[in-house]
């Protein structure tokens, strides 16, 4: 069975890849460089996503923690775009759906980070 946290993650990280999605093919559609395109939605993501993570899946809202989860989002973002850039030239010329494809592994990081790096549970608690 899934733990309470893991099923948080699930609904606030849908929610977030949704609006980061939404965000990414707005800009496509607008004609930006998808390489701009990942950076303003992940820019304009960063503190929706620390709010939703931090309060309603890890329940861990310090402030202290905002550095780690933009250093998070930072090395999510040249992953996003090595991975985005490896499936246009390789499998689909198509950047929606280039993009889509690296949203979902993103996603997946994005537990393992933030969980293990960003809200990790300290030894006191």
């Amino acid at each position: 069975m899934l733990n309470r946290e893991l099923i948080r993650f699930l609904i606030a990280g849908g929610v977030n890849t949704l609006f980061y999605y939404l965000l990414y093919a707005s800009f496509i559609f607008l004609n930006f460089d998808y390489k701009f395109a990942v950076f303003l939605a992940t820019a304009i993501g960063i503190f929706f996503s620390f709010y939703t993570f931090g309060s309603y899946v890890f329940q861990n809202l310090q402030k202290r923690l905002l550095l780690r989860f933009i250093s998070n989002y930072i090395l999510l973002y040249f992953l996003n775009i090595f991975i985005i850039d490896q499936i246009h030239t390789k499998l689909y010329e198509n950047l929606y759906i280039s993009g889509l494809l690296s949203t979902i592994v993103i996603s997946i990081l994005t537990f393992f980070l933030n969980k293990f790096f960003v809200f990790k549970k300290s030894t006191n608690e």
